[in-house]
């Protein structure tokens, strides 16, 4: 049952014999998140949706729409629902072990991919459900690219990703540079958590849903960008690129880190919104 200001609300329920047009005439969520729903649950394309309108729904078709529906009325987001989001052109797998891949990461890859040299070695650190590696693979097959993470559940989700896309990438379980050895990179790329612990943000929206060490380091948001940085000397071949993924107010503090470790280059890149989204230097 929904708590709404002190009064229960019945859960959402749909009637065997709803035809598909008067759901979408009257749904409980925007139309676009009522298609998608629609859409993963019936196993129709948008285009059938439209043509199929009149099609009525059996009981455990109307139980299963209502039940989607009513997991994002309780704000569930949307791409662990169906389990999976696109990212630069690419379907990929989403589960709760992993960060949902937002749009403006792909800046990062854009930016990683025109720095990339010829037969590139790249390294992606903390890679979740393997986004920023396999778009760079997928866009790059000469590339040799290493991704690592210390959740194996997330390094699942990702071997399961570079499969659905027949990309060659290594993944390993890693503590950051841990399990590297002296192994070299020509770049190095990084969405890390960067969020401040208790920032309220994280108890708000699809936040509450996903994994809580992938979005905040439970310190000053700049901890895991710091050992990045401090890192990447030991792995980073001269005249290669450090490119890292910040908070909207974290790109002076980020390029500061890199000059002090010696970067040269170091600047900051916008994203759609005009936010300085992601910071990189050269070594």
């Amino acid at each position: 049952m929904q708590q709404t200001h002190g009064i229960c609300a019945p859960a959402f329920s749909l009637d065997a014999g709803i035809s598909i047009d008067a759901i979408l005439r009257r749904p409980p969520l925007s139309p676009l998140e009522a298609r998608i729903l629609l859409s993963h649950a019936l196993q129709l394309s948008r285009v059938q949706l439209i043509t199929q309108s009149e099609r009525t729904l059996d009981s455990g078709e109307a139980s299963k729409v209502a039940s989607l529906f009513q997991r994002r009325i309780d704000g569930e987001p949307i791409a662990y629902i169906i389990g999976e989001r696109e990212f630069f052109g690419l379907m990929l797998h989403t589960t709760p072990d992993v960060l949902i891949p937002r749009p403006e990461t792909e800046l990062l890859v854009e930016l990683a991919l025109d720095r990339l040299p010829d037969n590139g070695r790249v390294l992606d650190m903390g890679t979740g459900s393997g986004a920023i590696a396999i778009a760079i693979a997928h866009a790059r097959p000469d590339a040799r690219v290493t991704a690592l993470d210390v959740s194996e559940a997330a390094l699942a989700v990702a071997t399961r990703n570079a499969a659905r896309h027949g990309v060659d990438v290594t993944f390993l379980r890693s503590d950051w540079y841990a399990s590297l050895a002296n192994e070299q990179f020509d770049m190095i790329v990084a969405n890390p958590p960067y969020i401040v612990a208790a920032d309220p943000h994280l108890s708000q929206g699809d936040l509450r849903f996903e994994p809580v060490s992938a979005l905040t380091d439970h310190a000053d948001g700049l901890s895991a960008l710091r050992t990045i940085t401090e890192g990447a000397s030991g792995h980073l071949a001269q005249d290669g690129w450090l490119l890292m993924e910040h908070g909207y107010d974290q790109s002076v503090a980020v390029r500061d880190l890199l000059v002090r470790q010696g970067f040269r280059q170091a600047q900051s890149w916008t994203d759609l919104a005009g936010i300085e989204r992601i910071t990189g230097a050269v070594r």
